[in-house]
């Protein structure tokens, strides 16, 4: 009985101290930057800290501005997530994705930027929208 109790307290303490992402609510949530309430889900983003605070925000520009500000040292982020412009629901790795930015992508701060799962994906929007093909990198640099 005494090591079901301690499992069973250890799973919630486990539990209580995830580190991971959370689904971003449209209509509800509300940019941790600019304070404006996520209405667009092809462009909302989040930074999950390694305690696992949660920081959401509604265009990749304003993700990058907090990023610059110095809100969290680069060494307390657990990772930086983006929505794919796509798949909306699914959040991914932002260092890992692949942008277009665009002025036929209406994102709500004037980042025009949408982020893609795969290369190919990006690559057939950006032709039709006549983008510009930028790396995590690039993004973190353009958007200060």
């Amino acid at each position: 009985m005494k090591t079901l109790c301690t499992t069973f307290l250890l799973s919630i303490l486990f539990t209580a101290c995830s580190v991971k992402p959370e689904p971003l609510v449209m209509g509800k949530d509300a940019c941790y930057t600019c304070k404006m309430t996520l209405v667009d889900n092809k462009f909302g983003a989040e930074v999950v800290t390694k305690k696992g605070k949660i920081y959401k925000f509604d265009d990749l520009n304003c993700m990058l501005k907090f990023h610059h500000a110095g809100y969290e040292s680069k060494e307390n982020i657990s990772s930086w997530m983006v929505a794919l412009y796509t798949e909306p629901k699914q959040l991914l790795d932002a260092t890992h994705a692949f942008y277009s930015q665009s002025e036929q992508v209406k994102s709500p701060m004037a980042g025009n930027v949408a982020a893609f799962h795969s290369k190919e994906e990006m690559e057939k929007y950006n032709t039709e929208w006549n983008g510009k093909i930028l790396t995590w990198k690039e993004l973190s640099e353009q958007f200060k």
